[in-house]
């Protein structure tokens, strides 16, 4: 198992577990909320027999990193990223976010520029903004996720539970997300630290990452299903498509926001071709 030593606090070392396999081009994977790394296998073992290195960690206070009383933050995301990139002094990178995953990315992009990038893919990302504002009133209602968080606090297992329903479509007819495949959910999203999933609600709504999808000056691929019933298309996938210079948009006709699961063999011939382009 692969550790990096990113920061100490209270005396201790925080540590971001990272799985890392193949060899060749990188692709680094960032997972959404309340997930971890193992939500990107059925990509990385797909990848890496085509001759690609693929990595992903585990967000801090996700899956088997440290769980860290702060830096549940969209900024200290994508300080963990960057010294996860320079740990491993990794160059002309493909950067693939998810969800949550997907701010993190533009946060890095943002702030550390696309030096060592040659292609992002956002998926499902909660890019531009999520929350409802006045300069953003299509977006989703504060209430909403201050309700999210006083059920995780009541019972986060069960919400998990009922979460992975809208998450992967299996509400929807003829959905074949498995009951093994929302177990997953709920095994992963309980391995992360309740701190961790409670703050990180904030992190990903309430960030605006415009100006950092601006600075984008890298091929970007965007894949978005459009029954996302976690991250709307309409607030997110359309909107940066058009912030983002030359951006490529792919929309998953009846696809859920768990597509790289539901949907594998389509994501994952459309990042090769993508990559290979």
């Amino acid at each position: 198992m692969s550790y990096l030593n990113i920061a100490r606090e209270n005396g201790n070392d925080v540590q971001i577990y990272f799985k890392d396999w193949g060899n060749g081009q990188p692709i680094i994977f960032s997972h959404g909320w309340p997930l971890d790394s193992d939500a990107w296998e059925d990509q990385m073992i797909f990848l890496s027999s085509k001759g690609y290195r693929c990595i992903a960690h585990d967000r801090r206070g996700h899956g088997r990193s440290s769980q860290p009383w702060s830096g549940n933050d969209m900024e200290t995301y994508a300080e963990d990223l960057a010294k996860l990139i320079q740990h491993l002094n990794l160059k002309n990178i493909v950067l693939v976010g998810h969800s949550t995953g997907g701010g993190e990315v533009a946060r890095y992009l943002g702030r550390y520029g696309t030096k060592n990038v040659s292609k992002i893919v956002l998926i499902g990302s909660i890019t531009p903004l999520m929350l409802k504002t006045e300069k953003n009133p299509e977006g989703t209602p504060k209430k909403v996720f201050d309700e999210m968080r006083a059920t995780i606090l009541k019972d986060r297992a069960q919400y998990f539970k009922d979460f992975s329903a809208p998450f992967y479509g299996a509400n929807r007819k003829d959905s074949n997300a498995s009951q093994g495949l929302r177990d997953s959910f709920w095994k992963q999203g309980m391995l992360a630290g309740l701190n961790a999933v409670h703050d990180c609600i904030k992190a990903f709504s309430e960030t605006d990452l415009t100006e950092d999808i601006k600075k984008i000056d890298k091929p970007t691929l965007i894949l978005h299903g459009d029954d996302d019933q976690i991250v709307p298309i309409k607030d997110s996938a359309l909107i940066s498509a058009k912030i983002i210079k030359g951006a490529k948009l792919k929309i998953y006709k009846g696809a859920p926001h768990g597509l790289c699961s539901t949907l594998k063999d389509e994501v994952n011939k459309d990042l090769l071709d993508f990559i290979k382009s």
